[in-house]
């Protein structure tokens, strides 16, 4: 290719394009990193671990239920009544019993002698008259408002020893992360540590889709100018070299970036408890999210043979057998026929990919995210309850991320370009 000024613009136009998809590609990852480390604080001060499945979480809750009981109780109108019932029934009954004791047979002479004095000085009749207005006056001095606070004080003293014995042990873990969470995102309380995880994500997201679409379009731009000039026979090796280092970028950033996110909470939990509602808001059940490397590099690193052969091939044919086509490719087009045409170069190049399975992998992943995402609908709308006391609304957040969509794109590349090689490449086939 002679370096006129129309070639050094295409080579300018074309590095231009490059340099924007590493940068977007790039800028991907750091998002994506981002990302993940802010959902996984959000997972960890929102757990169920230190939420909804915490003793001390409910102990704080229920105590301030009750202690709100206890401080707005106050003796009603009716209950005076029915306490002065009551007391009258004990009262009528304590002195029908000691005046049927009183008048039993008596032996010796000082009971004989008890017996006639209280039947000669007491009325029974006199007695049980007197009960209604001796019970109205206990009643109205339990009620008064100096021993409905004795009462309360009582009542709140012995709630708060049962409250000091109520803990678990995530008490100290939970407050170490609260402080060390709290601390990191310069926030002070739950509402707005969620708000402003919320608005960063949001922000993220956003960010995220712009460098996907600048990445797919710098790749789908370079395609169309390679497109335009598929006549220009001696730009073509070129252009095939270019679109190598294009699919290379797809390769890796796809490769490194979260394929598949999976986030199962419970949005929502509302107990009516005294006519009080105890709420639990966002309590996260599980958070997951793996690349490709990531998937690979947790398979390889368990202790199961199994598991390190699954990761092994994962590895061989998905990431390295790729990039060792793309390698090829490359040599092929750029080497003479001598080292172009040896058996094990034209192998690697044109043979090589009914054992890549980069295709199959998407297949997969987009089937695991199928799979599972219909198991985690299923098991937690098992969790929905809708009743007067009970109310619980669950999420699934699971999603494909943005390295599914890239490694897709590599893979639709990929397969274009071994068309194309077949098309223009300089040696027989």
């Amino acid at each position: 290719m002679k370096p006129t000024a129309a070639n050094i613009l295409l080579v300018a136009g074309l590095s231009i394009l490059l340099v924007g998809t590493c940068w977007a590609g790039l800028r991907l990852h750091r998002l994506a990193l981002q990302r993940e480390n802010i959902k996984e604080d959000y997972s960890l001060s929102n757990s169920v671990t230190f939420g909804l499945f915490s003793v001390d979480q409910w102990r704080d809750r229920v105590s301030e239920v009750i202690g709100g009981e206890i401080d707005d109780y106050h003796i009603t109108p009716k209950q005076r009544k029915a306490m002065q019932a009551a007391v009258e029934k004990q009262l009528h009954g304590l002195v029908s019993e000691t005046v049927a004791e009183i008048n039993k047979p008596q032996k010796g002479l000082l009971n004989k002698l008890k017996k006639i004095a209280f039947n000669a000085l007491a009325d029974s009749a006199e007695i049980q008259a007197q009960v209604k207005p001796f019970a109205k006056t206990i009643v109205t001095k339990v009620s008064s408002p100096k021993s409905e606070a004795r009462l309360k004080s009582i009542a709140s003293s012995k709630f708060h020893q049962l409250e000091a014995q109520t803990y678990d042990s995530t008490r100290v873990a939970n407050y170490t992360v609260t402080q060390y969470i709290y601390k990191k995102y310069r926030v002070s309380d739950p509402i707005t540590f969620n708000k402003k995880i919320n608005d960063e994500l949001a922000g993220i997201h956003t960010r995220s889709k712009q460098s996907v679409i600048c990445m797919l379009g710098c790749v789908l731009a370079a395609l169309l100018l390679w497109f335009a000039l598929r006549k220009q026979v001696h730009l073509q090796t070129m252009l095939f070299i270019f679109a190598l280092l294009f699919a290379l970028v797809l390769l890796i950033i796809g490769s490194i970036l979260p394929v598949i996110e999976v986030d199962a909470r419970i949005e929502s939990l509302d107990l009516l408890l005294m006519g009080e509602k105890v709420n639990f808001q966002n309590q996260v059940l599980f958070y997951q999210s793996k690349s490709i490397v990531g998937i690979v590099g947790t398979l390889m690193g368990q202790e199961k043979p199994d598991a390190v052969v699954i990761g092994s091939l994962v590895m061989l044919f998905i990431l390295i057998l790729p990039l060792v086509r793309l390698i090829a490719k490359g040599v092929y087009i750029l080497c003479p026929k001598t080292i172009a045409g040896h058996p094990a170069m034209r192998y690697l190049t044109f043979e090589t990919a009914k054992w890549d399975m980069a295709d199959v992998m998407i297949v997969g992943m987009l089937m695991t995210y199928i799979g599972l995402n219909g198991i985690l609908k299923s098991q937690l709308s098992a969790l929905n309850f809708h009743t007067p006391s009970l109310n619980v609304v669950t999420a699934n957040g699971s999603s494909l991320q943005a390295g599914f969509f890239i490694f897709a794109g590599y893979v639709a590349f990929a397969s274009l370009l071994s068309f194309i090689l077949k098309k223009i490449t300089p040696h027989e086939n």
